[in-house]
């Protein structure tokens, strides 16, 4: 925590503050995507996508998870997207899963989460649409086969939220699903056939 902390008293002279980029971000936010991601600690959106402060406007929880439009209750996910789209006009929504994701891994592994109640209420969420994968006993998906499944589920409930399917509808966002492999550093993006590929950069 030393080493955290250090650094961050000595940032601000670390960076210049003074330069045109710095000083254009107090006037406001334009971020190109939403980045909807785990809060693994492993997982660094900006690290991957070699984005700059300003660029990519981020949302993460266990699991990458987007609770299913119009629940009860107050939700952080929600009012994240809402803002993404409504205020900052964002056109782009990333949702990146990753390799040795614990979430997906208690999921898969069907793990006794009695003792972390608010855990298990969280991957609730994502249990009823990986069901099918993880259903039958002669089944035996490996983790990121239900990582990428959870990836595909969690566009298509984002695509249940009014303000996204407004602007899909009218060519103003465009969806995407990551995986992401943490000891290879690798990038799979969902194609239009469902598949996870390696695009060539």
């Amino acid at each position: 925590m030393k080493e955290l902390l250090d650094h961050a008293r000595s940032f601000k002279r670390q960076v210049d503050f003074e330069s045109g980029e710095y000083r254009k971000l107090a006037e406001g936010q334009y971020p190109e995507a939403l980045f909807i991601t785990c809060s693994d600690s492993r997982v660094i959106p900006a690290l991957i996508t070699g984005a700059r402060p300003g660029e990519i406007f981020e949302l993460r929880n266990a699991g990458n998870i987007v609770p299913p439009h119009g629940q009860h209750g107050a939700s952080g996910e929600a009012a994240t997207i809402e803002y993404a789209l409504e205020v900052l006009g964002v056109q782009n929504v990333v949702v990146c899963g990753h390799s040795h994701c614990g979430a997906m891994g208690a999921l898969k592994s069907g793990d006794d989460l009695s003792m972390l109640p608010g855990v298990d209420a969280w991957l609730e969420l994502a249990r009823p649409d990986l069901a099918p994968m993880l259903g039958t006993a002669c089944d035996d998906p490996s983790l990121p086969d239900v990582a990428q499944c959870n990836i595909v589920n969690q566009l298509s409930t984002l695509r249940s939220y009014p303000v996204v399917r407004q602007r899909l509808e009218t060519g103003l966002l465009r969806l995407h699903g990551w995986y992401y492999e943490v000891d290879t550093g690798q990038v799979y993006e969902l194609d239009d056939d469902g598949r996870f590929r390696v695009h060539a950069g």
